[in-house]
């Protein structure tokens, strides 16, 4: 694993350099060896946070967390991404099994030496919904969302385009739209 440690905010001691790869190394295993693992150290509001993104073939696996200090916000990154790895891998394996062509990004994107004994969660699709899709503007389907009481709404756009707005954690708002984002607006 070749690490990128960025700080934010703050100057990141070598110490706490040192534990995060050492923490971290127990995940280096499971990864192949020339994966880049980017992590983010910032203080916001007297909690200390850690980011952690690790790009792989397709996907990125990336947790955040906020502690009381920067090592235990460490730990819980850490443990956030094994549970991560873990349910990436078991969904690779249930495609491997339907389909002959995804059994070799299974073998690219983990390494062999890792053997994996964890029970495979399966994804249960509990509920389906159906419902009209009316055409409205991103500021209409914010406005309907927030009716709603939802941190979401599908809609579709006066171009036919199906688009989605999201509430984001710091109170603003997201929209995700197909094509460029500078057509959807």
């Amino acid at each position: 694993m070749n690490f990128s440690f960025t700080g934010k905010n703050l100057a990141v001691s070598q110490e706490v350099k040192d534990h995060a790869e050492k923490r971290m190394g127990r995940l280096a295993r499971l990864f192949p060896e020339n994966v880049e693992v980017s992590v983010t150290f910032s203080v916001v509001k007297q909690e200390n946070k850690v980011e952690v993104s690790i790009p792989l073939s397709g996907r990125v696996l990336r947790a955040e967390v906020a502690g009381d200090d920067m090592f235990t916000a460490i730990d819980g990154v850490v443990d956030v991404l094994d549970r991560q790895r873990t349910k990436y891998k078991s969904q690779l394996r249930d495609r491997a099994r339907r389909n002959a062509a995804f059994k070799n990004e299974l073998h690219l994107v983990f390494s062999d030496e890792a053997h994996d004994d964890d029970v495979a969660d399966e994804i249960v699709i509990e509920r389906m919904k159906q419902f009209p899709l009316k055409p409205m503007e991103p500021e209409e389907a914010v406005m309907e969302m927030e009716l709603l009481g939802h941190n979401f709404y599908v809609f579709r756009t006066p171009a036919f385009e199906v688009n989605v707005v999201y509430k984001r954690k710091n109170g603003a708002y997201g929209l995700i739209c197909p094509n460029d984002p500078a057509d959807c607006l």
